[in-house]
């Protein structure tokens, strides 16, 4: 279920469709290979653009099973993450 609901980041497109058959325009400081999240926790708020690789990483994983838990599979736009930016930071910072 995971593979199916991550599938779009392997688009190759600039421009991609949402559900509506509307057009969403990637931001272009994210680059073929990855995708841009939110780090979300409260108030503070921090954006971040993680490369494909994090795709293996347990602790990003777990991050992720909890936005699915939070949140869906249906966010539109950037991926949405239920922790404080310093955790996702740290989590960046291992090696994959």
């Amino acid at each position: 279920m995971l593979q199916k609901g991550l599938s779009f980041f392997l688009a190759r497109n600039r421009a991609i469709a949402d559900d509506d058959h509307e057009e969403l325009m990637v931001a272009e400081d994210v680059k073929e290979g990855h995708f841009a999240v939110f780090a979300v926790k409260g108030e503070e708020t921090q954006r971040f653009v993680v490369g494909l690789r994090y795709l293996t990483n347990p602790q990003f994983l777990r991050l992720l099973e909890l936005a699915e838990e939070e949140y869906g599979f249906n966010q539109n736009g950037a991926l949405k993450v239920p922790c404080r930016p310093q955790e996702l930071h740290r989590i960046l910072q291992d090696r994959c």
